[in-house]
């Protein structure tokens, strides 16, 4: 295990309260909050089973994740600053999205908490108002950095979609939108399934003095074991995965302007079943399953386009945050016993201009 000798940035988190802000679970929360085990009945019986999924467990997303609660996970280390990446934020249509920036900035980041570097909001491309709207991100927040817009959507049905159509970075009223944020020299966070990543070498090619960064190392769903009803069934399946992603990051890799985030390699959508079981990953489990991930990425893209990130508490489902940051640097120590530092603190903080 590696003694970190530096603060590292946090170059992905989620800050949510249900009980005071608009939230998916906003209603449920405020009437069944006090009871546990029927709020996670009430929210099974509501959502949809591919987004159950996806979660893993109810209980980590009904709940606050607030500045103090992310200072519990992180443990011993040390974090210099916090990236805040949008939470899908109930009031999402047009300007409604301003909400989320104004909350985050309300928020105790401080001397006693950990210090907030950077907020990457959401807004709709296609929306006629979209200049309009990253003007009221940037006047509601000085540390507005840029925008993710999840396009996320898997040929499998019964794999949750984050958006409304398959090919969305595609979309020409999108791509005329986004020329908007590439002239205000802002950063697009892009997710995606690994099925996808096509479309964000089309995206990388069409911006290219566009910083990208590609969260989650493109969510190669079902590597790990069967998800949705199609998805990972078999091992060759499992395979095929793994061989099409490392493929298609490869070819990601050639365009410049794309970076990507070591984070979320522990969502359930990717296979896990920790959850299932009733235990967290540990250390070894967390470092056996993600080092090849890791491993190729950083041979792709170089640890000065590879980042950390945690994507708590999304992934706070199958292993907690200290044994991720002690796996993820060992992985990277062992890929590069002098990439430790760049990829948990000097890309993050080159990318988002911290």
């Amino acid at each position: 295990m590696q003694s970190l000798d530096f603060a590292i940035i946090d170059a992905h988190i989620h800050q949510w309260d249900p009980y005071h802000t608009p939230h998916a679970a906003a209603l449920a929360v405020k009437l069944f909050g006090k009871h546990p085990y029927l709020l996670d009945k009430i929210i099974r019986w509501v959502k949809s089973d591919d987004l159950i999924e996806t979660i893993g467990l109810t209980q980590h997303i009904s709940a606050p994740y607030l500045p103090e609660n992310y200072l519990h996970d992180i443990g011993h280390y040390a974090v210099e600053q916090v990236v805040h990446v949008e939470a899908s934020w109930h009031k999402n249509k047009g300007k409604g999205v301003i909400g989320e920036t104004t909350f985050i900035e309300s928020l105790p980041f401080n001397s006693t908490t950990v210090k907030l570097g950077a907020i990457v909001a959401t807004a709709d491309p296609r929306d006629k108002n979209f200049k309009k709207i990253l003007q009221l991100h940037q006047q509601a927040s000085a540390r507005f950095k840029g925008i993710r817009k999840m396009a996320a959507v898997h040929d499998d049905k019964a794999i949750h979609a984050w958006t409304d159509e398959p090919h969305l970075y595609r979309n020409k009223q999108f791509l005329k939108g986004f020329e908007a944020l590439a002239q205000s020299k802002l950063s697009f966070d892009a997710w995606v399934y690994s099925t996808q990543l096509n479309d964000v070498m089309a995206l990388a090619r069409q911006f290219p003095e566009t910083p990208i960064v590609l969260d989650h190392f493109g969510t190669p769903a079902g590597l790990f074991a069967p998800v949705g009803k199609l998805t990972g069934l078999t091992q060759i399946a499992r395979d095929n995965i793994l061989m099409r992603w490392q493929e298609d990051m490869a070819e990601l890799a050639l365009y410049p302007n794309v970076y990507t985030k070591m984070s979320g390699l522990f969502m359930p959508v990717l296979g896990h079943q920790f959850h299932k079981q009733g235990r967290l990953a540990s250390r070894q489990e967390v470092y056996d399953l993600a080092s090849p991930l890791i491993n190729h990425a950083l041979n792709c893209f170089g640890a000065q386009r590879v980042m950390f990130a945690s994507n708590f508490p999304m992934d706070r489902v199958s292993s907690s945050l200290v044994n991720i940051i002690d796996a993820f640097s060992d992985a990277v120590v062992a890929h590069d016993p002098n990439a430790l530092e760049q990829v948990f603190h000097h890309t993050a903080k080159q990318f988002y201009a911290l």
